[in-house]
């Protein structure tokens, strides 16, 4: 195994450590995989985005897996005019 140093600001690293812990790795397998990939297409490869979510849209998706833990939360609906009746109160 080889060491490589590599030189960035420190603002740089630390928003690349905070996306790629996001995508579930570190920064040394980030650039391994980027490595890796330029040397299969024999150029700059791909892009890895991820998705920036506001408060609003994270806590329905919080209530969404709650949900999906336990059914009885949620509500269910016999027919679509029921549950439109229902979400415009």
């Amino acid at each position: 195994m080889a060491n490589i140093s590599i030189r960035m600001e420190d603002k740089l690293k630390q928003q690349a450590e905070e996306l790629f812990s996001d995508l579930g790795m570190n920064l040394t397998t980030a650039i391994t995989i980027f490595v890796k990939q330029s040397i299969r297409e024999q150029r700059i490869p791909f892009e890895i985005t991820r998705e920036t979510l506001n408060r609003e849209t994270l806590a329905a998706l919080r209530e969404v897996e709650k949900m999906k833990r336990n059914p009885s939360l949620g509500k269910s609906f016999d027919d679509v005019d029921t549950m439109m009746e229902d979400l415009l109160k």
